[in-house]
């Protein structure tokens, strides 16, 4: 009997942990000050996140912030990699404490509340990466990654954000985002924002993609028209 009870504790426990898990994706729809209608989706993936904001009608980029994260009870922890608002807070860690459920997410003490819109499906590519690499004429260019100059892609399983940043002199470089899907070997990415060029919100990119020894590779051609071939290696 008591190893029934056991088993039933630690089952009810491990299925209440799943469904209050953070990964995924997170969206949140509110008001500005002055009235605009703006979008914050925030992308968790093991180890890493990234909040993006946004106008909601125009895709006008507004502001993002990200790095690791960890959560322990309900005190989430961020050490902060890159912040476009608060720059000055790049490399120190935040506590938030929250309310989380499998559904919503809720900030204390703030009148924020994000609902879940993915659990890291459907999409292939869960996960945070960094540019590794580039294959230009045949011949493939290695990138450290271990460097403060990062340009990283987070993808829930249907959102995606790339964010190019340096963790040592705090500067932000650009970012863009939006959904993604991943069918048959075609990824495809639907541009809800983009830091800088506004032009480009509302197209649609699709790019060749596949897992080789655990490393994506991309390639197709950019939002520009130029041609491509990048790898990208998820991050430790």
């Amino acid at each position: 009997m008591k190893k029934i009870l056991l088993f039933l504790t630690c089952l009810y426990f491990s299925i209440g942990m799943q469904a209050q898990s953070l990964i995924g994706a997170w969206e949140s729809l509110h008001i500005s000050k002055n009235n605009t209608p703006l979008k914050s989706i925030i992308i968790f993936t093991d180890g890493y996140h990234a909040t993006s904001t946004y106008n909601s009608k125009t895709g006008e980029f507004i502001s993002t912030s990200g790095g690791s994260w960890k959560l322990k009870e309900n005190i989430l922890t961020g050490k902060i990699e890159f912040s476009t608002n608060t720059p000055e807070l790049i490399g120190k860690e935040l506590n938030l404490k929250i309310t989380l459920n499998n559904s919503e997410m809720e900030i204390v003490d703030s009148d924020i509340t994000y609902k879940k819109i993915d659990d890291g499906t459907p999409g292939k590519l869960k996960g945070a990466w960094l540019m590794s690499g580039r294959v230009r004429n045949g011949e493939t260019q290695l990138r450290n990654t271990s460097g403060p100059r990062k340009t990283m892609k987070i993808l829930s399983g249907t959102r995606f954000q790339w964010i190019a940043y340096n963790t040592e002199t705090k500067q932000f470089m650009g970012t863009g985002g939006g959904t993604y899907t991943t069918i048959d070997g075609t990824y495809t990415e639907n541009i809800e924002f983009f830091s800088k060029d506004d032009s480009r919100v509302g197209a649609s990119l699709k790019f060749d993609f596949k897992l080789d020894k655990g490393d994506w590779h991309h390639s197709g051609f950019s939002s520009k028209g130029d041609p491509l071939h990048e790898i990208w290696s998820l991050r430790k």
